[in-house]
């Protein structure tokens, strides 16, 4: 009976993992082949909604200017946007740089919070002062291309769609740290929404770095949320509108791919993830069952990795006296538990073998699901952390 229990428990955690990361992507990738996105979208002739640009900032100085640029210059109807920036208790340039470009863009709407506030409060209260029909939030080292906004707004003439995402891409290829792995896995991602949104308008979890909403079902973030992008989009998405991404709203991001900061990264979304669990959890049991079953597939099934992996482990241990079978796989799992301290005295000799990055890349995202999900049972008492060092480096 103990070894039946035991088998079930290590099945069914190694169907959960499959699943999530392998099965579901080929679910949803196949089903989604020969279709296509939304066609109901104006052209750039036609009278364009009015946008608010939405953006909370830190510490910026290094790429605010660029930033700042790139949105100021787009192919849009400039007396169509409006560019609402929140700095939060800023220490460096950030606020000066700023200030310069007012007069040179008037749509520049500038709000300096002296004490720290958060990304939260602060896009909440921008939201509200907002202008426009469509909220379009972005982070301040997501460079967009030329065409980018117009590409994400051009889709909110087909009234079904109530979100739309942009194509997050990384901004430099580097061979160190785990950039590879962390530039395949967003690449995964990106397809991987793509489809959902294609199929059934199912795009689960927004990319906070550059999305639109419509203002009409933005619901201000609660009060301590760490992951304020999957709370916007999916919340919306639950009162039954469509979720989509477009692959031409092309958006750079700096991802350093250094394991430390990646891992603190890990750590704050986790926790977040699960705020949002208890938000949304009511989804699974709903009359929506492809939302339910893309939720639980795609994000569910991973936030809980950590747990499967624990349960594969402990189920091993115990079932390895019961047959050479088990003990083998047993012995290959504890192995592979100590490939990311191989891999770790490796890199100090600058050797970079790629298979080992990516179990040491999986490992390490999953730690960090763990440590999040523990902080997260401790409770969260601020929403205020230092944003994700995304400065470019000269060396790795």
């Amino acid at each position: 009976m103990l070894q039946l229990f035991l088998e079930i428990i290590l099945v069914l955690s190694l169907f959960f993992l499959l699943h999530s990361y392998l099965l579901f992507p080929l679910i949803i990738n196949t089903l989604a082949k020969n279709k296509s996105l939304n066609k109901n979208v104006y052209t750039i002739e036609d009278n364009l909604p009015f946008v608010s640009i939405i953006m909370a900032v830190r510490n910026a100085d290094y790429v605010i200017q660029e930033k700042i640029s790139s949105i100021c210059n787009i192919s849009f109807p400039a007396n169509k946007i409006e560019f609402l920036i929140g700095s939060d208790a800023s220490t460096d340039k950030t606020n000066n740089i700023i200030k310069k470009n007012i007069k040179q863009y008037p749509n520049i709407i500038f709000t300096e919070y002296p004490e720290r506030k958060g990304k939260v409060e602060i896009i909440n209260e921008l939201s509200s002062k907002a202008k426009g029909e469509i909220l379009l939030f972005t982070d301040a080292d997501a460079l967009p291309i030329k065409k980018s906004i117009f590409h994400i707004i051009k889709h909110f003439k087909n009234q079904d769609i109530s979100i739309v995402c942009g194509n997050l891409q990384n901004n430099k290829n580097r061979e160190t740290g785990v950039a590879i792995q962390e530039n395949l896995y967003l690449k995964s991602e990106i397809k991987l929404k793509y489809n959902e949104g294609v199929l059934w308008g199912t795009l689960i979890g927004a990319y906070g770095a550059f999305f639109a909403i419509r203002k009409n079902e933005f619901e201000p973030v609660p009060k301590n949320f760490l992951v304020d992008d999957f709370f916007i989009s999916f919340n919306a998405i639950q009162n039954g509108k469509k979720a989509i991404l477009e692959p031409q709203a092309i958006i750079y991001e700096n991802i350093s791919g250094k394991i430390q900061d990646e891992f603190k990264r890990k750590i704050r979304i986790s926790s977040g993830n699960f705020q949002n669990l208890k938000l949304f959890a009511p989804i699974l049991f709903s009359k929506n069952r492809l939302l339910a079953f893309s939720f639980f597939s795609h994000k569910v099934l991973r936030w809980f990795g950590p747990i499967f992996i624990l349960l594969i482990i402990i189920s091993s241990v115990f079932l390895a006296k019961y047959g050479v079978l088990y003990q083998v796989f047993a012995a290959f799992l504890f192995f592979s538990l100590f490939i990311p301290i191989i891999d770790n005295l490796l890199r100090k000799f600058r050797i970079n073998i790629s298979i080992l990055r990516f179990i040491t890349h999986y490992y390490h995202m999953n730690l960090g699901l763990l440590i999040g999900f523990i902080k997260y049972l401790k409770g969260i008492n601020t929403n205020i952390w230092e944003p994700t060092n995304r400065k470019p480096e000269h060396n790795n």
